[in-house]
Formats: C-alpha cells, structure tokens, sequence
C-alpha cells in the first residue's frame, strides 16, 4: 500500500538517489527534481504529499521556492535541507512556513522518519474522514 508521495528537490544526483531508495524503501512514492523551475512546472497540474527541497540550488534556492509554494498549496508540508546548516537558515526557513529543517550530512532513518511525521497529520485526516 503507498502511504504517501514525497518529491525531492536538490541539485545533487546522489542526495536525491539516496532519499529517493529510502523513501521508496519505506513505502513512499516518490519523483524528483533538479531544479525549482522543475518543481513549480509540475505543481500546476500535481501537489505530493511532502516536498524536501535543498536550500542552495543553482537559479531559484529552496527559501525561494518555499515563499512560492506556501503562497500556492499553504497547507503542503515542505522540509528544508542544507549542507551549510547555520542558525539563520534555519529560522528563514521556519519563519517561511517550512514544516522543518534537516540539516546535510543527514541519518537516513532520520530523514524517513520525518517525512513520515509531515504525512502522519494527512492520513489522521483521511481517517477521520
């Protein structure tokens, strides 16, 4: 059974490889993106579940994307990552409306679970549907 759809957003081939088997691992559908642009082309006609976007993409960089998408799908749970964790990053994220912060390098049991947490609040209110 698919207990969600994830997309992930990062210029880099591996972090998006890694998450990607994880997540799939976990029983999660997931797609992934290159770029921002890519992303907010493919939110006009789909929304997942979860977005985890880096922070620093060449063009448009995560904090920018969120800004988008939160004016676009408010209630989309979207989890910043960043191989440069600092304190102000971090606070522009949560001050954005991002569901939460994974600073890189990451445990992948880590990242799983959190993404389990942004969708955990969707299945509660299927059910209770």
């Amino acid at each position: 059974m698919q207990r969600g759809i994830v997309w992930i957003v990062d210029d880099d081939s591996s972090i998006r490889w890694v998450l990607e088997r994880a997540l799939t691992g976990a029983g999660l559908s997931c797609a992934t993106f290159d770029s921002a642009s890519e992303v907010l082309d493919a939110l006009s006609t789909k929304t997942p579940d979860v977005l985890l976007s880096d922070i620093r993409m060449p063009g448009m960089d995560g904090l920018a994307l969120l800004k988008q998408i939160k004016q676009r799908h408010p209630m989309l749970p979207v989890i910043i990552m960043t191989a440069h964790s600092d304190l102000d990053a971090a606070v522009s994220a949560y001050q954005q409306g991002a569901f939460d912060y994974l600073p890189k390098p990451f445990d992948i049991d880590e990242a799983v679970a959190l993404v389990e947490r942004a969708i955990s609040p969707l299945s509660g209110a299927a059910a209770a549907a």
